[in-house]
């Protein structure tokens, strides 16, 4: 008569080899890479369990990187950009090799300094398709990309909209010490108010604050 096969168990944490670091589920965590020199893999832990040989496995769900998608790393995507993919594996607990946290994106663009282990995720991704969720983001600039949160971009006082410096014929570090800035459509707008109402166009003639500015 064949014997039971001993079943296996949920555990509620592991602790990571030669760390003092706890994992539990819905953590995130780092995991080795199949080559060496590769960055590491990021997943969601979905699962710890543990056979009866005591050898631990973890359910996980990635998260891709732009470069890894069927679509490849676009200009908007920012260097710690992951994508939540529908991709679940199975894998040693031991090829886990540290914790990170990945940010929702409204939380990450509020952080006032970005550590290694920071990543965000404004995206779901399929991974057999290559299809995003959402698939429509806001756009902005002259440029109409998504915001990419390691570029500066720098409010029109007038629209309200966002610019890149470059789009706007300025460098970055003239961005930086702007007080006040109008992007070439509210300038021209505001340059015609101000011809209509007998005001001279010229901007070095004008007081500094702007009538558009006090427009709702």
């Amino acid at each position: 008569m064949a014997k039971t096969k001993p079943g296996k168990k949920d555990l509620d944490s592991y602790t990571i080899k030669s760390t003092n670091k706890v994992v539990k589920v819905g953590d995130c965590v780092l995991m080795r890479p199949a080559e060496s020199g590769k960055p590491p893999y990021v997943a969601r832990v979905e699962k710890i369990e543990a056979d009866h040989r005591n050898n631990v496995r973890v359910r996980v769900r990635w998260y891709y990187r732009p470069e890894e998608s069927i679509g490849g790393r676009r200009q908007f995507h920012g260097a710690k950009e992951l994508f939540l993919s529908d991709h679940y594996d199975v894998q040693s607990a031991h090829t886990i090799e540290g914790k990170c946290i990945v940010h929702s994106f409204k939380n990450y663009t509020k952080l006032e300094n970005v550590g290694a282990e920071d990543y965000f995720c404004r995206f779901e991704y399929k991974a057999a398709t290559g299809a995003f969720t959402p698939d429509r983001i806001a756009v902005y600039c002259k440029c109409e990309m998504p915001y990419n949160p390691d570029d500066l971009m720098v409010q029109c006082e007038g629209c309200k909209d966002w610019f890149h410096p470059s789009c706007m014929g300025v460098t970055i570090e003239q961005a930086k010490k702007l007080d006040h800035f109008l992007c070439s459509d509210c300038e021209s707008e505001n340059d015609a108010e101000r011809s209509m109402n007998g005001f001279p166009a010229s901007p070095s003639s004008e007081p500094k604050a702007e009538p558009k500015r006090r427009k709702r």
